[in-house]
């Protein structure tokens, strides 16, 4: 595979460079990578640590990866005679060790002449190079872009793409990966999922830190999550560079460790694990006293959990169950085979493997090119697959697969071009085969439309923009005691998907770290508010810290965290969680309530009628002949009604029992009052009739009490007239009254109409307490007056009373008040006028006579 051919220009190959030489005509594929990302030379780490040895360069071992990838690809399309038949595929991979001019050079060597470093010059055997693929962040991918663009050369990025919407406008671009805004959305989705609403963010202090913030909050905030911090770290391309920024880095620690939220979203790049890990690993060096406390670390696509050579044992149990997300993933058959089969000693021109096998292995070789700081040696058959997760993963990462799929996409357009009828064309003139030989602009035509299922069984294919829509995986990495890293696939992110479908999560699959005692932690500022109460805001705090309070009463709150209680038409339970429907109630016949004031109402009717008929057998005798006997049996007749009207009120309301309650109950009381009224005028105009000269005998007679009757009562009769034509009482349904029960009632319509009712009927009752309170000492044996006044002063309190009574209950208590205010009032009526009158005809006769009545006045 790594077999050098003869050119005729050749110098020595940098130590940096993959690379597999091929004769005139053949293609080339370049890749950019970051494998060594530095040296130590201006750091005495043997002061700092046992574990690390100065002067010696830090290798990415997980990031050798990324070369076999390329590699593994590239011979499975040599090998497979249908993809490119008669053509040789080659490839060079370079390092550009985390530095922009590093990327430029090796960008520009790849133009260049073959074993030569003449930028835009070529002769002799030349590299016939069709396509870049590279590099693993957005900002190497920019830099090689700026290059490419001049010659129109495609270029297949597979590493990260925040800066690529607007940065990498117009130029020669295809992206392996999904755009990051679906990872923010996937983001989302996971917290949402999980009910994380109080989180931490740590982001690298950068353009792309910022890009990420910036979509991200908005995201937040319109979702209910809040954040307990936001620290930035610094990039960091060398490792010299860790000490320089540690104190802040221990600033940092301490807020994470000391915050309550207890999920932590890491962004950065590459480096920025390490760069923690250097954190936690002063703080546990006494650098700080903020003792750790376990933390769910969410880290985002970029970042990828390495350890260098001096970290492998360093302690990892902070970020046992951390979530990861990484590009999709899928291996492809014999991938792994190929992995086990790379040995140093038996691969020629790869100028990567020695380093990552001395620090992968902590060994080293007899000649090794740097200071040996490991004690044993390299036998050159360690195996592969005996390496921890964060050193080297024997199953395909989601960065190789991105590149395993570019270097096929390459392919495959390779052979549209090739099957094309321009092509065919031009190899049937073409003595020699130079097809290959002509720009590489021609390929983005067929790059676009390239579309084809790879060994793993996925289909690979470009979208308007130039993306690959792979999706996200999700891991969950787990820490073991010999510090070693695994990583378990716990869900996925599909960005075509609605919103709510996007994610797909299995948590059986998840391990939580071991401080959450295996269950899944909480982050939130404030604990949930239960059904039943709702969140009330704290002040100067964000909306994600709050206090629990009940919800008033008539209202429920059936599912966690509302803000708002809501209104319930039904019965709301004890615990004001859900709404019980309501059961129909009115004050019915049936119930103790109306029974009780049913039996008073016919009571009182009975004792009404008997006294009627004391009065009926009695009427010749003086006492009820005196103060005009029909006015007396109209009274009683009046009460007898005001009794029976209360039946009224008790039952389920009807349309006619509505309109009656209150006419009948105004109507009966107004002529009862009247004939009280009438009563009275009648013993003060017979008094005033005997004096000597009076003028007032021809009103004394039946026509006065009778005319005062009936003009009363038409007035009142008029009112009631106006009340039912313009708003009448109506059956109605009262929900708000009672708690537990909507009760059936009857509005009273005019709510006016009804008060005018009730007041003229209390300025009748005012007026005939006047006159009978000035006529309570006339001489008269049978003199009604005073008993009106007491009577009239029991009404007119019962009903002042009933106002604001009436106007403080709901319900059928309010109906239940008015019914017992009839009851009282008239019965107050009857028992101050006509007990005593009765008390005298049945008990003590001899005082109901006119010789009675003529030695009273002669006294």
């Amino acid at each position: 595979m790594f077999k050098d051919h003869d050119a005729k220009c050749t110098i020595s190959e940098p130590l940096s460079s993959l690379h597999k030489h091929f004769q005139e005509g053949d293609l080339i594929i370049g890749g950019i990578s970051s494998i060594i990302s530095a040296t130590s030379d201006e750091i005495d780490f043997k002061k700092l640590s046992n574990d690390m040895v100065y002067d010696m360069p830090f290798v990415r071992t997980s990031h050798y990866q990324h070369v076999l990838a390329m590699a593994f690809a590239v011979k499975e399309i040599n090998e497979n005679l249908q993809l490119l038949p008669n053509v040789t595929l080659g490839f060079h991979i370079h390092n550009n060790y985390m530095n922009e001019r590093e990327t430029y050079r090796a960008t520009i060597q790849l133009l260049s002449t073959k074993d030569r470093f003449i930028p835009n010059y070529k002769c002799n055997s030349q590299n016939n190079l069709m396509a870049v693929v590279g590099g693993a962040e957005a900002k190497t991918s920019l830099y090689i872009a700026t290059v490419l663009s001049i010659y129109k050369i495609p270029q297949l990025a597979y590493g990260s793409t925040s800066l690529m919407n607007e940065r990498f406008s117009g130029l020669s671009m295809y992206r392996m990966v999904t755009n990051e805004a679906q990872q923010y959305r996937g983001i989302l989705q996971l917290t949402l999922h999980f009910r994380w609403t109080w989180i931490g963010l740590i982001v690298v202090d950068d353009e792309r830190g910022e890009r990420f913030l910036q979509a991200l909050l908005p995201l937040f905030s319109h979702n209910g999550i809040c954040l307990a911090f936001v620290q930035k770290i610094l990039q960091v391309s060398m490792i010299s560079y860790y000490f320089g920024m540690m104190k802040e880095g221990w600033k940092s620690y301490d807020i994470v460790m000391e915050s309550k939220a207890d999920t932590v979203i890491l962004f950065g790049d590459t480096g920025s694990i390490p760069y923690v890990r250097w954190a936690i690993k002063f703080s546990e060096q006494g650098f700080t006293t903020v003792k750790p406390k376990g933390k769910v670390y969410i880290m985002s696509m970029q970042m990828d959990f390495v350890s260098y050579y001096f970290q492998r044992n360093w302690d990892n149990v902070l970020f046992h169950g951390a979530i990861s997300f990484t590009v999709h993933t899928n291996e492809p058959p014999g991938f792994h085979q190929f992995l086990q089969s790379r040995k140093p000693l038996r691969t020629e021109g790869d100028g990567f493997v020695r380093e990552f096998w001395e620090q992968a292995f902590l060994c080293h070789f007899s000649d090794s090119l740097v200071q040996k700081g490991f004690d044993k040696n390299c036998t050159g058959e360690e195996k592969m697959e005996s390496l921890p997760g964060d050193v080297f993963e024997m199953s395909m990462t989601g960065t190789s697969y991105s590149i395993y799929n570019a270097v096929y996409a390459v392919a495959h357009a390779l052979h549209d071009l090739y099957s094309s009828p321009h092509g065919h064309r031009r190899k049937l003139k073409s003595k020699k085969y130079n097809l290959f030989s002509q720009p590489s602009w021609q390929l983005h035509h067929f790059l676009k439309q390239v579309s084809f299922n790879n060994s793993a069984g996925e289909e690979i294919l470009f979208d308007t923009s130039g993306e690959v829509a792979t999706g996200y995986d999700i891991m969950n990495l787990l820490a073991f005691p010999n510090q070693s890293i695994f990583k378990v696939k716990i869900g996925e992110v599909h960005p075509e998907a609605p919103a709510d479908q996007m994610l797909t999560i299995n948590e059986e699959r998840i391990t939580w770290n071991s401080w959450f005692n295996k269950t899944q932690p909480l982050s939130v500022c404030s604990e949930s508010c239960h059904p039943g109460s709702r969140k009330k805001m704290k002040e100067g705090e964000p909306f994600c810290c709050y206090d629990c309070t009940p919800c008033p009463e008539g209202k429920i709150s059936n599912q966690k965290d509302l803000d708002e209680c809501t209104e319930c038409r039904q019965y709301p339970n004890k615990g004001q969680n859900q709404c019980i429907p309501k059961s129909v109630t009115f004050l019915s016949y049936e119930e103790p309530l109306g029974i009780t004031l049913v039996s008073f109402a016919l009571n009182f009717s009975f004792i009404t009628l008997l006294v009627l008929g004391i009065f009926i057998k009695h009427h010749s005798t003086p006492i009820v002949k005196a103060n005009n006997r029909n006015l007396t049996y109209s009274l009683l007749i009046c009460l007898l009604l005001c009794f029976l009207c209360a039946l009224l009120f008790i039952g389920q309301p009807q349309l006619m029992s509505c309109l009656l309650q209150q006419t009948m109950f105004g109507m009966v009381f107004s002529v009862a009052i009247s004939c009280m009224l009438a009563k009275t005028a009648t013993v003060v105009l017979a008094f005033l009739s005997i004096q000597p000269g009076s003028s007032l005998r021809k009103w004394v007679g039946k026509r006065v009490g009778n005319s005062i009757v009936i003009s009363c009562s038409l007035f009142q009769a008029a009112l009631c007239l106006a009340w039912l034509a313009t708003s009448p009482p109506f059956p109605d349904v009262d929900v708000h009254s009672e708690t537990e029960a909507v009760v059936l009632e009857c509005n009273v319509g005019s709510v006016p109409m009804f008060y005018c009712v009730l007041g003229y009927m209390g300025f009748l009752a005012t007026v005939s307490f006047v006159v009978a309170f000035l006529a309570r000492k006339l001489p008269d044996s049978f003199n009604e007056a005073k008993f009106i006044t007491f009577s009239l002063l029991v009404f007119c309190s019962v009903w002042m009373s009933f106002v604001p009574t009436y106007l403080s209950t709901k319900g059928k208590s309010m109906v239940a008040v008015e019914i017992f205010s009839i009851l009282a009032a008239s019965a107050g009526l009857l028992g101050c006028i006509f007990i005593p009158k009765c008390y005298i005809i049945m008990l003590h006769p001899e005082l109901n006579n006119r010789e009675q009545l003529i030695r009273r006045k002669v006294d």
